[in-house]
């Protein structure tokens, strides 16, 4: 597909407009938004990815088409499981729920741009050396393993090597000033934990971009469609947040369907790469007749597999059960976090959802309940939170609960 200067030059200038967009009359303000407001924006910026990719279906044919939608898909995937690292972030430097929109704003365009860099390298090297398909494939496959296994690694901290250069060369203090990335302490000017929240959110997200771009390279290589699929499954990822930030935890099968993407996708660039072939080592430097996996098939497998994973996911009673159990605690540590939120609706709103939580972890059998990591510790969380609700009512601050549950003991 031929996309002219023009074309490139309208889609960069409508991209920059709707983050710009985004900004000024959503992010500017400090709020947090509310489901209708989240449901709403989201359902836009994913009708505004399908029109675009009608249009290229129009414009550019079948073949370019499916790229697109294969790209466009299997990036979103990967950007919720990025959400999963953003909430572990903001849950750890206690970003106030009001300032979390504009933390992942400049998680976006950071990414976006990081992306960016990544896309034209990426299509540099593959239009020179024909063997980079064998290291983006062997890249997917290396990561695909790495799903599968048990999350501990440094990109899922909050405390990666940025934030620990930062915290040694800047001096910061521990409390925000809303939004404010400076602040004044004793007369000194200093840094904020925002300005680390973002520094942290920006090394994880050039970490993503090295597994995401290989991926998009190895379902298209017109630079244009990795560009704009890629663009377009970021934006509207703001919304998203707030909108599955209760089912995240749910996702528990994510990361093996997400692995299985990989480990596809990685599969059909070797074979691509063999089919290419030029490296004197491999077959004397000629190409090796091997079937290649087409667009057709590839957007199938990337579709049908997050159907699949996230189907299963949903209704699972294992990740009902955990996400009850992660719930409780989050919703339970913010509510007793003064600084979390001054908004009195946002806080009635997590103390309901913490009471759902704890009914939940009340009703789980013998099976699910042993996912109760020190049980103890949880109970005296939820009875602080309920403490602290309790006095709140006899304040008049807020409307009274249901009657306490406790959960009872093994």
């Amino acid at each position: 597909m031929e996309v002219t200067p023009l074309v490139w030059g309208l889609t960069i200038t409508a991209i920059v407009g709707l983050l710009l967009f985004d900004f000024v009359f959503h992010v500017r303000k400090a709020h947090v938004p509310t489901l209708r407001e989240a449901t709403l924006w989201s359902a836009l910026y994913v009708g505004l990815a399908v029109l675009f990719g009608i249009g290229v279906f129009a414009v550019g044919g079948t073949q370019a088409g499916s790229e697109y939608f294969a790209g466009y898909v299997t990036e979103k995937a990967l950007s919720v499981d990025n959400l999963f690292v953003f909430l572990i972030i903001m849950t750890s430097f206690r970003v106030p729920r009001e300032d979390q929109q504009k933390v992942l704003l400049f998680g976006i365009v950071f990414s976006l741009v990081a992306r960016t860099g990544f896309i034209f390298l990426g299509s540099a090297l593959i239009n020179s050396f024909a063997w980079v398909f064998y290291v983006f494939g062997l890249v997917l496959l290396l990561t695909a393993g790495k799903m599968l296994k048990p999350d501990d690694g440094e990109s899922r901290t909050a405390d990666n090597l940025a934030v620990r250069l930062g915290r040694r060369f800047f001096h910061t203090t521990d409390h925000f000033d809303g939004d404010k990335l400076f602040t004044v302490q004793d007369g000194v000017r200093v840094m904020t934990p925002m300005l680390l929240v973002m520094v942290a959110i920006g090394g994880t997200d050039v970490l993503f971009a090295l597994d995401s771009i290989p991926a998009i390279f190895g379902l298209t290589q017109s630079t244009y469609i990795v560009f704009t699929a890629t663009a377009f499954s970021l934006l509207g990822l703001r919304q998203l947040f707030f909108l599955i930030d209760g089912l995240l935890d749910r996702l528990i099968y994510l990361s093996y369907g997400l692995a299985a993407i990989l480990g596809f996708i990685g599969v059909k660039l070797v074979l691509h790469a063999l089919h290419e072939n030029n490296v004197p080592i491999i077959n004397d430097g000629e190409p090796v007749p091997v079937v290649e996996i087409g667009t057709g098939l590839s957007l199938s497998v990337v579709v049908g597999v997050l159907l699949l994973t996230i189907g299963a996911s949903l209704l699972s009673p294992a990740g009902k059960a955990r996400t009850a159990i992660a719930g409780a605690r989050r919703h339970a540590a913010a509510y007793l976090d003064a600084e979390y939120t001054t908004d009195a609706a946002e806080r009635e709103r997590i103390f309901r959802l913490l009471l759902a939580e704890r009914d939940h972890i009340v009703a789980l059998g013998p099976e699910y309940r042993r996912q109760v990591r020190d049980e103890a510790a949880l109970m005296a969380l939820l009875q602080r939170a309920r403490d602290s609700h309790e006095a709140a009512v006899d304040r008049g601050e807020a409307p009274p609960a249901g009657p306490s549950k406790l959960l009872p003991r093994r």
